[in-house]
């Protein structure tokens, strides 16, 4: 016997006016789906059950006004109690729980509310009160909302706190990866720059030597120019030996100068001396010895005749 229904029959029976009473009916699980097609059952009373916890589709229920789960064994409500806006009037007497959810700073028409007789958390007792009477029960119902409120002011800080350190975070973490590929880009320019340089002295080196070997053929036509088109080449002037060469200067030399030296001896006034007497004396002894030439004796008379 764990659904409503089968003990007190359809719950449409148990219906009066707008209230629906299934207190004392042994539920440990609550029938959501029957519920929910009774939008007019404003009043619920789920007292005196054993119920331990309440299905998260429990807060589609938005039609509940008041609703009593006193003296069952509920450890805690749903994370999104918080829906039920239109809930006036709460009793969680006599449960097992210690704090509520923070979602439940939304009951903004929660005006009655009784929490005694349960393990609560020091901060959230203190806050409650004893809710002895009507008056109690709704300034616990005021505070409790202003407390969770609170609560939920503060969770919502420290959410923001915790988005803005992740934002930070993620910031520096994109930053250091922007710091990184930014040097990273920086040493592929370095690296390029480096190879551009690297094939621009290559480039150098080559078109150097291309020129150094350019310039040898020239050296060569300049000692040795070419003919013009359709004349002959030069023929090269034959070589002479430098030595030899010296050699027959300086006979002709030395005998240029014997031969002005003895027409000095024998026309000027230097005949008269003794050098030119023994210059003299060694011609008149080579003519003599000579005399015997036609040829010879031709050049003396055409020599002795000037």
């Amino acid at each position: 016997m764990t659904k409503a229904g089968s003990k007190g029959g359809n719950l449409r029976d148990k219906l009066d006016g707008n209230e629906l009473d299934l207190s004392l009916s042994d539920l440990n699980e609550v029938p959501v789906k029957e519920l929910a097609a009774l939008p007019k059952a404003t009043v619920l009373d789920l007292s005196c059950n054993k119920l331990t916890s309440l299905p998260a589709d429990f807060c589609s229920l938005t039609h509940l006004v008041k609703l009593d789960l006193s003296k069952n064994k509920l450890q805690q409500l749903p994370a999104d109690f918080g829906r039920l806006v239109n809930l006036q009037h709460l009793d969680l007497l006599n449960n097992r729980l210690v704090t509520l959810p923070v979602s439940f700073a939304q009951l903004k028409s929660l005006k009655w509310l009784d929490l005694k007789d349960n393990p609560l958390d020091p901060a959230l007792a203190k806050v409650a009160g004893d809710c002895l009477d009507e008056k109690q029960c709704k300034q616990c119902a005021n505070k409790v909302l202003q407390h969770m409120k609170a609560l939920q002011a503060d969770q919502e800080r420290e959410r923001q706190r915790r988005l803005e350190v992740e934002r930070e975070a993620e910031k520096k973490r994109e930053a250091k990866q922007r710091a990184k590929e930014a040097q990273e880009r920086e040493l592929r320019k370095r690296e390029k720059a480096e190879e551009k340089e690297r094939r621009r002295k290559e480039y150098d080196a080559l078109k150097a030597a291309k020129r150094e070997q350019e310039k040898k053929p020239k050296k060569e036509t300049n000692q040795a120019p070419k003919s013009k088109s359709g004349s002959r080449p030069r023929k090269p002037p034959p070589r002479r030996h430098s030595r030899s060469w010296a050699v027959l200067k300086l006979l002709l030399l030395l005998l240029l100068c014997a031969a002005g030296g003895l027409v000095a001896c024998r026309v000027t006034e230097l005949r008269r001396q003794p050098l030119c007497t023994s210059v003299n004396a060694i011609y008149d002894d080579a003519v003599r010895g000579l005399r015997g030439h036609d040829i010879l004796q031709w050049v003396l008379q055409t020599d002795s005749q000037q």
